[in-house]
Formats: structure tokens, sequence, C-alpha cells
């Protein structure tokens, strides 16, 4: 991931209408253990440490992987696997990781359509030290409310159309720098040298390339991220919104504020999600 993530977005899951339905604006699903729950899934892309907050906030951090309203998928997992060329030039520094036919968006738009569909999903590893994606892969079971946080998850249009509400957190360049140094030599066991270079590289002339151009696909733009902390309590609180079923009071002609509410989930779905 670039710098620290500038780009984020607050992204809404389609699932593919039924043959003759109308088209779906969010696909609404509520697990029959939680009656109380919004019957949808948002799909959030954003900055991690924004993600990370908001998650803190809706007090998700202890609640079981199997009974999460809120997940989080990271773009960071979705990098192709390198060729050994490649690979030899990750290991130099000379590999450009930010550029967007790094990551593998054909898996990241199949995982995002299945997690979207209430179905349980494996989402690969990546080793940021070896420049490679690992054997093991980390189950993500189906849930309410899916954060996704990465740089270029708006370059690719057919992703970017998953997403109903988009957000890009816009921090500035300084601050961008400065976590990418602490995270990547105290995560990612690089020195400052070759962090210096990869940023003045590769790092910052594809985010004035592909990155910041697709602010103009935000709905919302957060400035200072993290630090602010009023847009954050009002994502939050939209989110709740929506778990708590809130939107079905704004309800108008059978819509949602525009989304349209779709079939509970079926026992053979909910199965997937173990008690």
């Amino acid at each position: 991931m670039a710098a620290a993530a500038a780009a984020a977005a607050v992204g809404l899951g389609l699932p593919a209408p039924a043959r003759g339905a109308s088209r779906r604006r969010v696909s609404l699903r509520t697990p029959p253990r939680r009656e109380t729950c919004a019957r949808g899934v948002i799909r959030v892309v954003i900055e991690s440490s924004v993600c990370a907050k908001i998650v803190q906030l809706l007090g998700q951090n202890e609640v079981d992987c199997r009974q999460k309203q809120v997940v989080i998928l990271s773009q960071d997992s979705f990098y192709r696997v390198l060729t050994s060329e490649q690979k030899a030039k990750a290991l130099k520094g000379q590999f450009n990781f930010d550029h967007p036919d790094a990551f593998d968006n054909e898996l990241i738009f199949k995982t995002l359509k299945e997690i979207t569909e209430g179905k349980t999903v494996q989402i690969p590893v990546y080793d940021f030290v070896s420049h490679s994606r690992k054997e093991e892969t980390v189950t993500v079971y189906p849930a309410d409310v899916v954060l996704f946080e990465g740089i270029l998850a708006f370059y690719s249009q057919e992703v970017r159309d998953l997403f109903q509400m988009k957000l890009f957190v816009d921090t500035d360049a300084d601050t961008r720098l400065s976590r990418r140094v602490l995270r990547d030599i105290s995560e990612r066991g690089r020195d400052l040298e070759q962090i210096l270079s990869q940023y003045i590289t590769f790092v910052k002339p594809a985010f004035e390339e592909f990155c910041l151009p697709t602010k103009k696909y935000a709905d919302v733009i957060i400035p200072r991220g993290v630090d602010n902390l009023v847009a954050i309590n009002l994502i939050v609180q939209h989110i709740q919104d929506i778990l708590n079923g809130g939107l079905s009071k704004r309800q108008t002609n059978g819509y949602l504020n525009g989304y349209i509410p779709s079939r509970k989930r079926q026992s053979s779905e909910s199965s997937s999600r173990p008690h």
C-alpha cells in the first residue's frame, strides 16, 4: 500500500439482481438470529487507520469472527503473485507495488461479489518481507458491513461499481510519508534508505498518476484522516443507522433512500456462518 492509504471509499455491496427483478442498490440480508439487524451488506473502502477507528467505535473488535456485523478487507491482501524476476526486483526495492497492475483485481472483484452474496470467503495472506503470497488464507464470514480499504480501490471500474458510497481520505504528503516509514521499518523489515528511494521512485508518482485522480469518484472526502473525528463519527452513525434498521423509517415507495431491500438470508445461507 502506498504511503498511508490516501484513498478511501465507503461502498454498499451490489449483488446481481435476479432475472426480471429490479436492480438492487444494496444486497440486504439478515441472519435469522439478528432480527433487529439491517438487511444489508455495506461494503466500505477506506484508509486503514480510519477503517480501524470505525470498527472500534462500532464495538466490533471483541466480537467473535463468526458473529461480526462488521468485517475488514484490505486491498493489500490481493497483491499478485510475482514472477521470479519481479520478486528479485522487489527484494531490491525496485518493483512498483503502487501500480494498478500490482493488484489481482479479478480476485478482488470475485471476493467482494461473493461476500456480498452472503458467502464465506478466503482472503489471501501476503508476506511483505518475502514479497510472496502465503499458502494459508484467512476465512472471513458473511457480515452486514464489509470495510474494504486500499489506495486504488476506485481505480478498476468493475470493482468501483460494486460500491454505493465511496470515501476518499485526504491526508497530506508528510503524514503519508511518515506513516509509511514507521510501518515499513517496524512491520516489513526495510531500511530508511530503501523506503525513501521507493517513495520518490514509485510511491509519490503513482499516487499522483493513479490514486489522486480517483478522488473524483468519492461521495465524501475526509480531510485529515483519522484525526477528523467529526467525519468519522458521522460515518459510524450512518452505519449504525443501517444496522439498526433506521433507514426503514425513511422508506419511500418501497425504497430505502434508493436502496431496494432484498430477501432475508435463507437457512442454507446462514449455515455458512456457524453459531
